[in-house]
């Protein structure tokens, strides 16, 4: 079973990888899309890789939200009811405060940092920190 440390290392890898970034800009506090330059078509390349490096399978939707076009999930460029209770289902290890005073669709990539992704594959592989 890994360490946090270890799955910090491999997702670091992994983001490098991916999106072409240097090892040193890959810190746990770093969003995704506005820290490390990530757009949407990065993160099937991500998912893909992060199955790959742990052994693990990702269903579709489980850790990128999907549906966010959908009425019932997004009204008014906003998250509903719905679409943060659905958010706090599939990212029950990130911090939401903040966000839900303003739940813009916009800013909902900026919930990803490398320690989501980390506390996610953790998570997978029932690691406990």
């Amino acid at each position: 079973m890994p360490t946090q440390a270890e799955i910090f290392e491999k997702v670091q890898s992994t983001l490098v990888d991916a999106l072409g970034v240097d090892e040193e800009d890959v810190r746990p506090d770093a969003t995704l899309f506005k820290d490390l330059g990530a757009e949407s078509i990065d993160l099937l390349d991500i998912v893909f890789r992060l199955e790959r490096n742990f052994g693990i399978k990702i269903p579709r939707g489980e850790l990128f939200p999907e549906n966010v076009s959908d009425p019932e999930m997004v009204a008014d460029g906003k998250l509903t009811a719905k679409g943060l209770q659905e958010i706090r289902e599939k990212m029950p290890f990130a911090d939401l405060t903040e966000f839900e005073q303003d739940p813009d669709v916009e800013k909902l990539f900026d919930l990803y940092t490398v320690d989501t992704l980390v506390q996610y594959v953790a998570n997978k592989l029932g690691v406990k920190e």
